[in-house]
């Protein structure tokens, strides 16, 4: 470091008179004066330490040091006490000493069942201590990528961060950080992700600093993907860098390195559409040997943690994954079911096979488990080509099991089976005691009236479809939401022009249109009419309503009148690239034909069509008609 900080000095000094090149090479006169420090320094090249790759370590060490017999003897060694004695008969250098202690941890690593006492009399060997009072005190000597991996090994070995060689190697990494490597630099980050020590944490952010400054030097994708993976959330502008540069080396990614970086964005919530597409798109060319099943299922994860959806790769995961399902594990199958289920996107012969794993090994199936699986399948509203076996082998699994579960978790098992149409009265009645209410208050104010909202439909399949089995009392706790329920959130725009058509249906009279009702169900109507035999509408403030929390007016529904209910379906009510309600909306649909309405549902892909208002309203004008034509019809 002298040497280059005086070559740095000297280009500030005259420089001398040029000298001939074969003059350069004769030897210099005895006699004379002698060339002054500052001349000779012009002829001494300047290291930089911004360098990559192998070329820092061939400037620092021009002559490659010759291979001792410890150097094949530690190549030979094949457990730690082979390279304690090749040490203690041979004897080395800092730098071999370093590489001693490198290959004593790595095939320490490999053996098995080392116990405690084991590693406590390893670190008091006397050979060993010998290994590290050398390095502590010749650091200075030992090479970059040997100093850099000598850090993971002696945490690995156990040594305390308040020893004296970790606090001599630290101290010299922090010096040399800006001479390292990229690579080295990644495995520092690597090393000290997740380290709270002082010097670890400064170590970690000086690491950081340089690879958000030298982030163009990286040129293969494992460094990228591995810095995604590791030290990516350290640092969001090195975040940012390392998406761009996979970006540029997406073409050279191996499965693995594509799974690496999609979990890795998944884990960080970082949801890059362009880099997604481009890992997508390669994902796609790989052979199946490349795509092992953990893979898949990470690749599931990500996608659906990040809610991107590329049908190209569900398909292909579908075909790979479906002769693999007698392998695949009962924890495989919920996960995947899980992730396929928040990226609503249904493929019937997956989820087939899903319904008939479970069928065939359901002892092998926890609770959880199925809970997790059940959850899936109502999301989707997937029925089981074989349901009557696999419902069977369900109510078998849950039976005497449902009670014991956490409170949320038992009202999201019995919502999803009452989306499936196959909750029981008794798994309802459980749900409806007050205790069980009150164990819904703990939690964020949300999470609780979601929560309470999912015990209304389970209360309104219990009114609706199993109405023999009604409880006399309700919850009152669960009552008092439908009348607060969606008072803020605001209108989307199919909902303003469903509401502006029907306005102008009844002529802007007020007393005969209801929008956004909130229906003891815990539904809510966009719109509701009541129409007399003539399909006019009719006055609602005095007709009994009793879909509403206070009962509505006092007089019964005419003879021949209809009471309509006007739903709009938005895209994300429907499965991926599916004109399929989501299972909750299905239930909704369901339990409001129940309830005596006759639907009139509005699409958002039909509605997108109609320009104009006298369109909107010939539009609902003619989806009156046809609903009440079905309905007489039946």
């Amino acid at each position: 470091m002298t040497s280059r900080l005086l070559g740095r000095c000297a280009r500030l000094l005259p420089r001398p008179p040029q000298a001939s090149a074969a003059a350069a090479l004769l030897p210099t006169p005895a006699a004379g004066p002698a060339e002054p420090l500052w001349a000779q320094a012009w002829r001494q090249p300047v290291l930089r330490g911004l360098c990559e790759g192998r070329s820092l370590v061939n400037e620092e060490y021009p002559i490659e040091p010759k291979r001792t017999q410890l150097d094949e003897l530690l190549e030979r060694a094949q457990s730690p006490q082979d390279v304690l004695q090749a040490w203690a008969a041979q004897g080395g250098k800092a730098n071999q000493a370093a590489k001693a202690l490198v290959q004593l941890v790595r095939l320490a690593g490999r053996e098995k069942g080392g116990a405690k006492m084991d590693q406590f009399e390893l670190l008091n060997d006397p050979r060993l201590l010998d290994i590290l009072d050398t390095v502590t005190a010749q650091v200075a000597s030992v090479w970059n990528g040997t100093l850099v991996s000598l850090l993971r090994s002696l945490s690995a070995l156990g040594v305390p961060p308040t020893a004296a060689v970790q606090r001599s190697i630290q101290t010299e990494v922090l010096w040399r950080v800006r001479r390292l490597s990229y690579k080295q630099l990644a495995f520092l980050a690597d090393w000290g992700a997740g380290r709270k020590g002082q010097m670890e944490v400064s170590l970690v952010s000086a690491a950081l600093k340089q690879l958000e400054l030298r982030w163009t030097e990286i040129a293969d994708s494992r460094t990228v993907s591995t810095l995604m993976a590791r030290a990516g959330h350290l640092s969001p502008a090195l975040m940012d860098r390392l998406e761009d540069k996979a970006l540029e080396l997406a073409e050279g990614f191996g499965a693995e390195d594509i799974r690496r970086v999609s979990v890795s964005l998944a884990s960080q919530g970082r949801r890059s559409v362009p880099l997604l597409r481009a890992l997508s798109y390669y994902l796609l060319q790989k052979p199946s040997t490349d795509l092992s099943t953990p893979l898949l299922l990470d690749l599931a994860y990500a996608y659906g943690k990040l809610n991107f959806h590329h049908s190209q790769v569900f398909q292909r995961l579908a075909a790979e994954l479906l002769p693999r399902m007698p392998d695949i594990s009962s924890a495989d199958v919920t996960r995947c079911a899980k992730s396929l289920a928040f990226l609503k996107w249904l493929h019937l012969p997956l989820f087939e096979a899903f319904a008939e794993h479970y069928s065939v090994n359901s002892q092998k199936y926890s609770t959880l488990q199925l809970c997790n699986l059940l959850m899936s399948l109502a999301r989707l509203n997937f029925q089981p080509s074989k349901g009557e076996e696999f419902y069977k082998k369900v109510h078998s699994a849950l039976e005497g099991v449902l009670p014991s579960l956490e409170a949320f978790l038992q009202i999201d098992v019995v919502w999803s089976l009452c989306v499936l149409q196959q909750a029981k009265p008794q798994h309802i009645t459980a749900l409806n005691q007050h205790t069980h209410v009150a164990k819904l208050s703990e939690g964020s104010l949300s999470r609780v009236e979601n929560y309470r909202l999912k015990l209304l439909h389970i209360i309104a399949t219990l009114q609706l479809e199993h109405p023999e089995s009604l409880s006399s009392t309700l919850p009152t706790e669960a009552m008092l939401i439908p009348s607060t329920l969606g008072r803020d959130s605001p209108l989307s725009p199919l909902q303003t022009g469903l509401k502006g058509a029907l306005d102008n249906l009844v002529g802007g009279k007020a007393e005969a249109l209801r929008t956004g009702v909130n229906t003891i169900y815990g539904w809510t109507i966009d719109g509701e009419l009541v129409v007399d035999s003539e399909n006019k509408p009719m006055d609602l403030v005095t007709l009994t309503a009793p879909h509403l929390p206070g009962g509505g007016g006092t007089n019964p529904l005419p003879e021949g009148a209809c009471r309509l209910a006007f739903l709009t379906w938005e895209f994300p009510n429907y499965g991926s690239r599916s004109k399929d309600l989501l299972g909750r909306f299905t239930m909704m649909r369901r339990h409001l034909k129940l309830a005596g309405f006759i639907l009139v549902e509005v699409p958002y892909y039909e509605w997108l069509e109609l320009k104009s208002d006298w369109q909107k309203v010939a539009y609902v004008k003619d989806k009156m008609g046809k609903a009440i034509a079905e309905e007489m019809a039946k």
